[in-house]
C-alpha cells in the first residue's frame, strides 16, 4: 500500500475521482493545502466530502515553493511518502519539484514548468518543429498591438498561466484586443492567490475541429489511450460545451492527431505523467493548442473508462508511485460516451429546470447533474460557469453525442423574477 502526498486539488470532478482511485487501489493519501476553506466552501451536501478519505489533512503555504520543499521534507520524515500528486494545474510544477526533492517518482520539473506555461510551451514546441499556430509572446501593450498587426485579425489572446479557458478570447480588431488586454491586466492574481505573469500570448486563429489526446507516459514510453472529440462555443470566449470519446475520426486522421500529441510530449520531455493534449485539425494538418500534464478534466476520464475500462485517475496514481499503470482496454459493451454542458445565457438567480423528469429517463443516461435553485448565474465566460451536465453512453460508435444533445435540448433553466418584477 502506497502513501501519497496530495498537494492541493481542484474542487470539481477530479477532486472526487482522484481520492476514489487512491482508495480503490488500496493506497492512502495525506492532503496538504494553504486554505482548507477553499475546499469546504464549494462542498456538496449530496455526497461525503472527498477529504474525509484523507489519512491526514495538513496546512502549509503551498504557494511558497521553497518553504513547501522544506515542509514536505520534514513531514516525509514523520509520515513517509511514496509519491506526490495533484490535480490542480497551478501546483503541478511544485509537485514535480517536491517529488524530486524527496527522491520520489515524478516527471522532470523543468518539463512540467514548460507545459504549464503556454509561452514556454510555444517556445519549446516551435524549437522542436512540432506544428502550432503562428504566435507572439508580448510583455506590454505596444508590443501586443504590433504583434497583432503582424499576425493579422482575427486572432486569439490568452494568458500564459490560467486554466479552464479563463480570459481566452477571439478578437477581431485592435479595439477588442485592447479590451481583452486590459481585462487580463485587471486580474493580477489567480484563484489560488498566486501572482500571475504579465505576459500575454497572441495566436493565429486556427480553423478546424478540436480534439484532445489522452495519454499515459511511463518508463520512457508514451501510450495513447484514445482521442476525444471536443465541442467549443461561447464566442468570443472558448468554452468547452461537450466531449465525445472516441472521436468520430477516420484511422488516418486519428493517427495524425495522436502522433502530433506524442511529438509535443516528447519535445517537452514529459514522462511519468497522464496527459491531456489539445489539438486543432486544420486544413494544413494537426496543430497543438496546449499540453496539460495531468488527467483531463470535465469528466473526460469517465468517458474513457465507460468505453475502454481504463481508469486514467488510477493511472495517474500508479505513475506517481512509480508503478506500472494498467492501460490495457477491456470490453465494456459501450462503443461511445459523451458529455454535454449547460451554459447560462443570461444573468439572474436560478430557480430550477424544466424537463428534468424526461431527461432523467433518457436512453443511455449515466449522469445528470444540475445546479440547485438559488445559484446566482451570469452568461458563461469560461469552463467554470456551467449550470450542469449530462453524460450518456451508446453501444454504437459515434452515437452518444446525439443522445447527449437531445437530453440537453429538453432542459430549460428557469430564473427567479428580478426584484420589482410582477
Amino acid at each position: 500500500m502506497g502513501h501519497l502526498l496530495m498537494i492541493e486539488s481542484w474542487v470539481g470532478s477530479m477532486s472526487r475521482l482522484l481520492p476514489r482511485a487512491i482508495g480503490e487501489a488500496g493506497h492512502r493519501f495525506t492532503f496538504l493545502t494553504r486554505d482548507l476553506h477553499h475546499y469546504l466552501r464549494g462542498a456538496s451536501s449530496a455526497a461525503p466530502h472527498p477529504l474525509l478519505a484523507a489519512a491526514n489533512v495538513l496546512t502549509a503555504d503551498t504557494n511558497d515553493t521553497d518553504a513547501l520543499l522544506d515542509h514536505a521534507a520534514r513531514t516525509h520524515e514523520v509520515l513517509g511518502f511514496d509519491g506526490v500528486i495533484s490535480s490542480c494545474d497551478y501546483y503541478l510544477p511544485a509537485v514535480a519539484r517536491v517529488a524530486r526533492h524527496l527522491g520520489l517518482p515524478g516527471p522532470a520539473p523543468e518539463a512540467v514548468e514548460a507545459a504549464c506555461h503556454k509561452d514556454a510551451t510555444r517556445r519549446v514546441l516551435a524549437g522542436a518543429g512540432v506544428p502550432g499556430p503562428d504566435h507572439a509572446v508580448c510583455r506590454d501593450w505596444p508590443e501586443t498591438a504590433a504583434a497583432a498587426a503582424r499576425i493579422g485579425y482575427p486572432l486569439v489572446i490568452k494568458p500564459v498561466d490560467l486554466c479552464a479557458g479563463m480570459y481566452v478570447r477571439e478578437v477581431d480588431g485592435e479595439r477588442a484586443l485592447a479590451e481583452a488586454y486590459k481585462a487580463l491586466g485587471d486580474f493580477p492574481v489567480n484563484a489560488r492567490g498566486q501572482r500571475r505573469s504579465p505576459v500575454v500570448l497572441l495566436e493565429e486563429l486556427l480553423v478546424g475541429p478540436e480534439f484532445s489526446v489522452e495519454t499515459v507516459s511511463y518508463d520512457g514510453t508514451c501510450h495513447v489511450v484514445g482521442v476525444t472529440d471536443k465541442s467549443v462555443g461561447g464566442a468570443p470566449a472558448f468554452i468547452e460545451t461537450g466531449h465525445m470519446f472516441p472521436a468520430a475520426l477516420d484511422p488516418a486522421a486519428t493517427r495524425a492527431v495522436a502522433d502530433t500529441a506524442v511529438a509535443a510530449l516528447t519535445a517537452l520531455g514529459l514522462d511519468q505523467v497522464v496527459a491531456h493534449t489539445e489539438i486543432k485539425l486544420t486544413a494544413d494538418g494537426p496543430r497543438v493548442i496546449e499540453v496539460n500534464p495531468r488527467p483531463a478534466g470535465n469528466r473526460i476520464t469517465e468517458l474513457v473508462r465507460h468505453v475502454t475500462g481504463i481508469d486514467l485517475p488510477g493511472a495517474a496514481v500508479d505513475v506517481a508511485l512509480g508503478l506500472t499503470p494498467d492501460v490495457a482496454p477491456r470490453e465494456t459493451g459501450v462503443r461511445s460516451a459523451a458529455i454535454g454542458f449547460l451554459l447560462p445565457e443570461q444573468a439572474g438567480e436560478l430557480a430550477g429546470f424544466d424537463g428534468v423528469e424526461d431527461a432523467s429517463s433518457a436512453a443511455g443516461l449515466r449522469e445528470l447533474e444540475l445546479a440547485g435553485p438559488g445559484r446566482a448565474v451570469r452568461p458563461a465566460a469560461s469552463n467554470n460557469d456551467y449550470l450542469g451536465h449530462a453524460m450518456v453512453t451508446a453501444d454504437e460508435t459515434g452515437a452518444a453525442r446525439g443522445r447527449g444533445e437531445a437530453v440537453l435540448a429538453g432542459l430549460c433553466p428557469r430564473y427567479a423574477p428580478a426584484d420589482g418584477a410582477a
